[in-house]
């Protein structure tokens, strides 16, 4: 490749690359993230579990579909109380998943398809079967005491008002020592001290193992969680104007969470980031609704992460004026130069197929049009590319605690269901007469195989989504310049693409403005590029839940 010429976003596995600085950097900005829960990704061995060799025998199928990188959820050694988000060992892998070489292998055949592995890093808490925790309540003067949260009880029962995610309270007795533990999570999920150096030194040390063994980054569970109120002060009760997820937990957590220190741990891991070639990307799961502190992740008077998750976004209602306001706001409320990310789908909060779309293969093609054209970073869930649905998980077939603690509310386990690859016998996800750890969705006509074979299937429009992305047509990091906006139709500008999406199950027109380049149409035939573009001028009808994306003819 000449220094002068034109680079696209095309794949590049040249390293380094021979344009210096290379203008694919950094790799994440307009990329496409895919998250795969391993567990429920591809079964190699017949036990019913997927695993990392099975995300190795799906890599040709990502190269395929046009993503830039995969997130692994959890990959470490765990006892499975939360799958993985209870780490025992931050070192290793855990034996149903693989091994080291397995993932070593896996971040290789990946470099060589052009896609980066990226891991799940989960710092507020640890299992407590993590040696850490096992040494802290072994005695109060063990030396790693003091990497958990302590404190007496008060007036005969827990320290303060705190909840865990479940609702109940947040303290576990210890009562060896007459003391309690702090567990934002489940009692098995014992949260790490951040007030002491040394959790700083050995997170920075486990840091550095994965990222010199190749690893493109993390995502970063609870992210905005990691500090406590070094004071333990009560949590408030939420206000009429704090957002349905806030009023949900019956505390607002000002004290328990979200505490302002945690910017400080996010300037030092950029640092440690950014000191790698090529570069290393730090993804923050930011459960955090006020688009202003949200934007604060990413630093404002020196660099933070990378990325981080916007959840007003991912919990919003599926209509064109509460998705536009959000879009706005959040491009206004990040530093100059971030990356917007946008996803809809993931492990804990269901897929937007069902929760936004109702499970409409149409409504669900314009949501992809969406994510797809907006600009910044997109995440798609596994399965996301199918229109895979939320499942009905029968009580006795549940395996996550955290919803069985959770009775009345939506089990996590209803989108992690295996992945759908064929209609053979279970859908092609293990061996047939083995059954799967969780059971299948209906995968009839919801799968790879068949999907791929069909021109206006959901996986031919996001194949044809994606190469428009990599093309640089559609998702670039670039302003956006909002057209039109009524209760049902919305239409924006980014570069020189205009996406017009009616979200409504009624008809809707939109008057393109000049002469364009239709690229594709949700509610068309065939996906393919050839077939479905042609010069366009004039009144755009659109049908119930129908996306269009035309280039403007600059």
């Amino acid at each position: 490749m000449d220094s002068t010429e034109p680079c696209s976003r095309e794949p590049c596995s040249r390293e380094p690359c021979p344009r210096e600085p290379c203008p694919r950097e950094p790799w994440w900005s307009g990329a496409t993230i895919y998250q795969i829960y391993v567990r429920s990704w591809r079964d190699s061995n017949g036990d019913g579990i997927g695993d990392l060799p099975g995300v190795i025998e799906g890599l040709d199928y990502l190269q395929w579909t046009g993503v830039d990188a995969i997130w692994l959820s959890p990959t470490m050694p765990s006892p499975n109380t939360d799958y993985g988000y209870d780490v025992s060992d931050y070192f290793g892998v855990h034996p149903e998943l693989g091994t080291l070489d397995d993932l070593d292998r896996l971040v290789s055949e990946a470099r060589q398809r052009d896609i980066a592995v990226m891991l799940d890093m989960v710092p507020n808490h640890s299992s407590d079967q993590h040696p850490w925790f096992l040494d802290a309540r072994s005695a109060e003067d063990s030396p790693h005491r003091d990497y958990y949260v302590w404190a007496a009880p008060r007036d005969g029962g827990p320290p303060n008002n705190w909840v865990d995610a479940t609702g109940k309270e947040a303290w576990t007795l210890d009562e060896a020592s007459n003391q309690y533990y702090l567990h934002n999570f489940l009692p098995t999920q014992p949260d790490l001290n951040w007030w002491d150096d040394r959790v700083h030194s050995e997170f920075e040390h486990i840091l550095n193992f994965w990222l010199g063994r190749g690893i493109a980054g993390f995502r970063i569970d609870v992210a905005h969680g990691l500090y406590k109120d070094a004071q333990l002060r009560d949590d408030p009760a939420p206000g009429p104007d704090d957002h349905p997820a806030v009023q949900a937990r019956r505390r607002k957590q000002v004290y328990s969470s979200h505490r302002p220190e945690v910017h400080g741990l996010y300037r030092r891991w950029r640092q440690i980031a950014d000191g790698y070639s090529p570069q290393r990307a730090l993804l923050g799961e930011t459960w955090e609704f006020d688009i202003q502190k949200f934007g604060d992740f990413y630093g404002r008077t020196a660099p933070e992460l990378h990325m981080a998750f916007n959840f007003t976004f991912v919990m919003s209602p599926f209509r064109a004026r509460d998705l536009s306001e959000i879009v706005e706001g959040t491009l206004a409320a990040l530093p100059p130069g971030a990356t917007a990310v946008w996803t809809a789908s993931n492990h804990d909060v269901g897929r937007f197929p069902s929760r936004w779309c109702g499970n409409d293969d149409r409504a669900t093609k314009a949501a992809l049009v969406m994510l797809a054209t907006l600009p910044g970073t997109l995440v798609l869930y596994y399965g996301d590319e199918l229109g895979m649905t939320d499942v009905e998980v029968p009580p006795g077939r549940q395996r996550d605690e955290m919803s069985i603690a959770q009775p009345n509310r939506p089990s996590r386990d209803r989108c992690r269901t295996p992945m759908q690859w064929s209609n053979d016998a279970n859908a092609g996800f293990t061996t047939p007469g083995t059954e799967p750890w969780l059971p299948l969705g209906d995968y009839s006509s919801t799968n790879v195989a068949t999907q791929r074979a069909g021109p206006a299937s959901v996986l031919s429009l996001w194949r044809q989504l994606s190469q428009l992305r990599r093309q640089g047509l559609i998702g670039a990091v670039s302003a956006l310049e909002h057209l039109h906006l009524d209760d049902n139709l919305w239409a924006y500008r980014v570069g020189n693409a205009l996406s017009v999406l009616n979200l409504h199950d009624v008809n809707a027109t939109y008057e393109v403005p000049g002469a364009s380049r239709l690229l594709l149409r949700t509610q068309a035939s065939t996906y393919d590029l050839q077939a479905s573009t042609g010069d366009f001028e004039g009144e755009l009808r659109l049908g119930p839940w129908e996306a269009a994306v035309l280039a403007i003819t600059p």
